[in-house]
């Protein structure tokens, strides 16, 4: 009987590695859930602690970490990664990109196991190319606030690709763009979350400047396939994955009210220093090597996330 196979997930209680969890569970692996949850949430994974294949290890990967068993896969996922969240623990941030991701490389080189590091559409900056394909080196402003995500996860970058050629490991590099669902938090700073929890509470949806900067918003559910595809696949340079589908904040934020049915308006506030003004991936590489796209259509997506915060919201007041 072969052995089963057994993966790591860094950032394991977070929006993203909590739903790998989920889906490496379902796949019949022994998954461990790495998390010290300074951004996590033990209640993202709560379903799963009873589970015969699933362990969770409270610990923070920029000390020191030991792992006694086999491992297969490695996914570090541990980082904060909303601009609010970043800019709170703006040296937290930099130090789990370059410490954690440094511990975490070396776990993967002692026990032989494949690396696939979270990076993300940030490494491009705020880009003068458009859409981002993966050989584009980015603008990034490494002193503004933003730097220290953006820079962390550049560094991150170097340092998986220099454990690749170095010391032979099987390394993946997967570039996240804007991922939404359900998990995430009320209070992400992000804007899905923000418009929902705001439509949903009858305020008025806060859109950053005249609501003319893009992002391409990708559902949950597809970013997990990406990222099982990526893992599995022969590929070790960077690889977009995320939606094509292009949208506006101020388009974004008229059909978040359309959904939920709210009257609450909208209301502008200044643009956050750095903050890029487009962002669309270039998914060919996706597409050609991983034969991954999206599936989720936005409408879709965003109805199933505004029914899971009417959950939150109706919790949290009762």
């Amino acid at each position: 009987m072969a052995e089963q196979k057994a993966v790591l997930v860094t950032g394991g209680g977070g929006f993203l590695g909590s739903h790998l969890c989920d889906r490496f569970v379902a796949r019949g692996f022994r998954v461990y859930a790495m998390d010290n949850f300074l951004t996590g949430s033990e209640q993202n994974i709560a379903h799963l602690a009873s589970h015969k294949d699933f362990e969770l290890i409270r610990h923070n990967v920029c000390e020191y970490t030991n792992f006694p068993g086999h491992l297969d896969y490695i996914l570090h996922f541990a980082s904060p990664a909303s601009p609010l969240d970043y800019l709170q623990y703006p040296i937290q941030t930099l130090k789990v990109g370059a410490l954690g991701t440094h511990n975490i490389l070396g776990l993967a080189k002692e026990k032989k196991a494949v690396f696939l590091l979270a990076s993300t559409s940030e490494v491009y900056g705020d880009p003068q190319v458009h859409p981002q394909k993966e050989e584009y080196w980015g603008n990034v402003n490494p002193v503004g606030p933003r730097g220290v995500y953006d820079e962390a996860k550049r560094y991150a970058e170097a340092l998986t690709m220099a454990y690749h050629r170095s010391h032979q490991i099987d390394t993946k590099i997967i570039r996240i763009f804007n991922t939404y669902g359900p998990r995430m938090r009320l209070k992400d700073g992000r804007a899905i979350p923000a418009f929902i929890t705001q439509a949903l509470t009858g305020q008025p949806l806060t859109v950053f400047g005249r609501g003319k900067q893009t992002r391409s918003l990708c559902y949950i559910t597809d970013m997990i396939d990406g990222i099982e595809k990526l893992l599995m696949s022969s590929l070790n340079e960077p690889i977009n994955i995320g939606n094509p589908r292009e949208i506006s904040m101020m388009e974004l934020a008229k059909l978040i009210l359309r959904i939920t049915g709210a009257s609450s308006g909208i209301v502008h506030q200044d643009l956050p220093v750095d903050d890029p003004k487009v962002r669309r991936p270039d998914i060919t590489k996706a597409k050609k090597n991983l034969n991954w796209q999206p599936k989720v259509s936005l409408e879709s997506g965003l109805q199933k996330t505004v029914d899971y915060f009417k959950t939150m919201i109706t919790n949290r007041e009762s």
